[in-house]
């Protein structure tokens, strides 16, 4: 997918850039996949903000994305690919034979009127779907499943795609984009390919205005803050941050700092940590 750049007649236009949506061919969305999504910018129960740095934006509807592609040896048509507020990745409606409709993520190369399939023994192709143990190994996948009939948790992002790297026993060690390697139960689920809009993290927005549409309001850093604010804050003038590291509004170890548990039950599922 290309990028489309901008004269500079202005200044948040000289860097400004957007993304050419080659690969989108649908405009709508299908209304029957469409959920409410609804904002409370931050807050809880109670009014309080509880999240920071979250508020206005445009209106957005949930597209239900099919995670799961539990419709086994039924063909289906892509009917269009479709750009999702949601996400960076664009999805893919498709329609089985007997009528029905889903959206799935979409992987490069997957256009309209191409036949997709989930099940056992369907043909690497990307798009398809099936078991990670009839997958070969050094294909490529994405929307990886944790747990059988789980639904696809890891790889769903654009230009993304993690690499199957062996086969041993009731598993399969898998390298993620991160670089991480795990083992994955060979019945779990994958799907074929990398993920499209590869490009999408080459947007630069440009200005404040853009970062405003995604709901996203603005931060503020903590060294220009008071005291009573933020333990970066107070001092004359300029001043360093004054902790033996930087540190969150509350107190906490922040920035390379890590947060996973080390008695974690997953981590006998580490192979090798990511880079």
């Amino acid at each position: 997918m290309g990028m489309k750049h901008f004269k500079a007649y202005t200044p948040s236009r000289r860097n400004m850039t957007v993304s050419t949506y080659e690969e989108v061919t649908k405009k709508t969305p299908e209304k029957s996949l469409l959920a409410v999504k609804k904002k409370n910018a931050g807050r809880n129960s109670y009014g309080r903000i509880t999240v920071r740095h979250q508020g206005g934006g445009n209106r957005q509807k949930y597209r239900i994305i099919d995670f799961k592609r539990r419709k086994d040896d039924m063909l289906a048509t892509v009917i269009g690919i479709e750009y999702d507020p949601n996400r960076s990745a664009n999805i893919a409606l498709i329609q089985y034979e007997d009528g029905e409709k889903a959206y799935i993520l979409a992987p490069e190369g997957l256009t309209d009127g191409a036949k997709v399939m989930s099940g056992e023994n369907v043909d690497i192709k990307p798009g398809n779907c099936l078991p990670i143990a009839n997958i070969p190994v050094g294909t490529l996948i994405h929307n990886i499943e944790l747990n059988p009939m789980q639904g696809g948790k890891l790889v769903k992002a654009a230009g993304q795609s993690a690499q199957l790297m062996a086969k041993e026993g009731k598993y399969a060690h898998v390298r993620l984009p991160s670089g991480e390697m795990r083992l994955i139960l060979a019945n779990c689920r994958a799907t074929i390919g990398t993920i499209g809009n590869s490009d999408h993290e080459n947007v630069k927005l440009g200005k404040a205005g853009r970062t405003r549409h995604l709901g996203i309001r603005p931060t503020v850093r903590g060294s220009v803050m008071n005291p009573n604010d933020h333990p970066h804050g107070g001092g004359e003038g300029r001043a360093p941050v004054g902790h033996s590291g930087p540190m969150t509004p509350w107190g906490k170890p922040a920035l390379g700092y890590k947060t996973r548990n080390k008695k974690n039950r997953t981590n006998k599922f580490i192979v090798k940590r990511r880079k």
